[in-house]
């Protein structure tokens, strides 16, 4: 038998296990943080679906309204860039790169600036203020900077110390929740947000999907985000379109992404003499070229690009050239500078683009289409796993995964030729330079502090031996 005093400490230890509140607590806070994550997430979306059609309603409601683009999107492009430079700060772009960076910081203080709920609900408010005035964004992207600031916030007020799991956590189940695809929630974080997966953090973020997706599912329901699609390359024409769409569709988001970064830092270096005066200035006029292109392309480049990629998708035909049109926009609304994602738009150009290459190859425009998003995806982000899984998903493509697989490598390999450097994380870096800058600066100030407190304890001592020890 067990001794007496053993199991005294066994009984003991499993009461500290699960009776103490401050085994439970943090668990909690973190439960109600990923339960938060999935209505803000489903909030999010139906604000940003109404903002967008509101736009189309406006465009649409008389013989000039095709024109009010012309003066809306310009100004509402100057509003967004003065809010996010002026009052909320860093919430600028996707939102995807300052979760990476805030997940490279270890000091606490400068992740919190990255990540927060105001920084969440600015996110928020300007990317919705952007889909109402016709850019060419997506709330991805930005959902999943929101749910890392969400988490971020439950771990001060569980008063968790490690919060690097807690911000890939948040990160995949913003996206998971977004798109109601749970497993490329679960990539994401392997692949994008950590590039190494780190076995600590694997049921945080397990146990955050399946709550932020549990809350998601119970206000919008289980849906697939573009519906049921089939895209198995069987004949040899077929091939044919799985490496033309993986190859070319990479090169074409390598471009994107190379050039992205280039137009970053070099914008950036501009702007740094009047940061909100010429950043509103350059993002008045991207508006203003944004509105000219949606205008050329009777207003099918505006906004996600959803409907056109849904179009394609289920076998119906669009412009050829559509997928220039909505490359160029969706590259002016980022290099602006104003909140908004970049998977959406991305997998519309995708969609459009393997379309093309289809109609040119006689093959299947829904299979096109599919591939097409693949390979550009992968093309752009350099995450082929994320982008072959995250597909399979939306379209609930089971059967197709060989075909994207192979797809999103091609695209991948492709990508690398061009561009060594992946967009999320090479953006990441100005954050990461920011944030080392801001805390230099503050250890300068508190060293200042200090020998001007040193100063006056050695004038005090002088005064004092003066005075004769008075």
């Amino acid at each position: 038998m067990r001794p007496y005093y053993k199991n005294v400490k066994m009984v003991r230890r499993t009461r500290v296990m699960w009776g103490s509140w401050r085994v439970w607590q943090p668990r909690l806070v973190f439960w109600i943080g990923a339960v938060m994550i999935g209505v803000v997430s489903v909030g999010f979306a139906r604000a940003a679906d109404h903002a967008y059609h509101l736009f189309e309603m406006m465009r649409q409601s008389s013989a000039w309204s095709p024109f009010l683009p012309l003066v809306l999107t310009p100004l509402g492009f100057m509003l967004c860039s003065y809010l996010s430079t002026r009052w909320f700060p860093n919430t600028q772009g996707s939102g995807i790169p300052q979760a990476i960076a805030a997940r490279h910081l270890h000091d606490v203080e400068s992740q919190h600036r990255l990540l927060n709920l105001r920084v969440a609900t600015g996110k928020v408010l300007i990317t919705i203020i952007g889909l109402f005035c016709g850019a060419s964004i997506g709330r991805e992207g930005p959902t999943a900077q929101v749910g890392a600031s969400i988490m971020i916030q439950t771990a001060r007020w569980g008063k968790m110390i490690q919060t690097r799991g807690l911000i890939v956590a948040g990160s995949a189940a913003g996206i998971s929740a977004a798109f109601n695809t749970p497993l490329a929630g679960i990539v994401f974080a392997i692949e994008e947000m950590s590039r190494a997966y780190e076995s600590r953090a694997n049921g945080l973020v397990v146990s955050a999907i399946i709550l932020s997706g549990l809350a998601a599912i119970g206000l919008a329901g289980n849906y697939t985000y573009f519906g049921q699609a089939s895209a198995i390359a069987i004949k040899p024409e077929e091939w044919v379109a799985v490496f033309v769409c993986g190859i070319g569709g990479g090169l074409l988001g390598a471009l994107f992404s190379l050039y992205s970064l280039k137009a970053a830092r070099r914008i950036k270096r501009w702007a740094q003499a009047a940061p909100i005066k010429r950043m509103a200035l350059f993002a008045g006029a991207c508006g203003l070229a944004v509105a000219v292109i949606g205008i050329v392309f009777g207003g099918a480049t505006f906004g996600t690009g959803y409907e056109q990629a849904r179009t394609v998708i289920e076998g119906g035909s669009i412009s050829p050239v559509f997928f220039i049109g909505k490359l160029a926009a969706t590259f002016l609304s980022m290099a602006s500078g104003i909140p908004g994602g970049l998977f959406a738009p991305s997998l519309s150009v995708g969609a459009a683009f393997g379309s093309t290459i289809a109609d040119v190859l006689g093959v299947s425009i829904g299979l096109g289409a599919i591939l097409g998003m693949a390979g550009y995806f992968a093309g752009v982000v350099q995450s082929p796993m994320t982008a072959f899984v995250i597909i399979l998903e939306m379209t609930d493509n089971h059967d197709g995964i060989i075909t994207l697989m192979a797809t999103s490598m091609l695209g991948y390999i492709a990508s690398r030729l061009i561009s060594r450097e992946p967009l999320y994380h090479g953006l990441s870096r100005a954050y990461l330079a920011d944030s080392i800058k801001f805390q230099r600066a503050r250890n300068r100030e508190v060293d200042e502090q200090d020998r001007a407190s040193i100063g006056e304890m050695r004038e005090e001592t002088r005064r004092y031996d003066e005075k004769g020890g008075v």
